[in-house]
């Protein structure tokens, strides 16, 4: 495990790039990692970090975005596969899919629907970028 706490971002990215580079890791696939990676990680990786956030973007970046598009009255929702740019949620997107949103959803029963299309969409998308990787 790599300590964060008592950390800059950049030293504890740093770190992490230094065992990633250790272990010739070419492609880093984020999923859940709810923190923002420093220049330093990403120009390490750039063009090779990719996320996958729930919702079609640029609808919804960032946290919640389930409540966000409820509060929004948006009738389809779903998960967006992207490479990791400096930008929140704004980097070039690989994939989409969408999820129709239901008048009687809550955040829970969206994010469960969207959470199925995402293992399945998130396996596309990283088979798609290795393809292209390896060309």
């Amino acid at each position: 495990m790599i300590e964060r706490r008592g950390r800059t971002r950049e030293e504890h990215d740093r770190e992490i790039v230094s065992a990633l580079k250790e272990r010739n890791i070419d492609l880093v696939c984020l999923a859940g990692y709810m923190r923002v990676l420093s220049h330093v990680f990403i120009a390490a990786y750039c063009g090779r970090i990719l996320n996958i956030h729930p919702s079609l973007l640029p609808s919804f970046p960032g946290l919640n975005a389930q409540q966000q598009a409820l509060d929004h009255g948006a009738r389809i929702s779903g998960c967006t596969v992207h490479y990791v740019d400096e930008t929140l949620d704004g980097g070039p997107i690989i994939a989409q899919r969408e999820v129709p949103v239901s008048e009687d959803d809550t955040v829970e029963s969206l994010a469960a629907r969207i959470l199925i299309e995402e293992h399945k969409l998130y396996a596309e998308a990283v088979a798609m970028v290795l393809a292209e990787l390896v060309e």
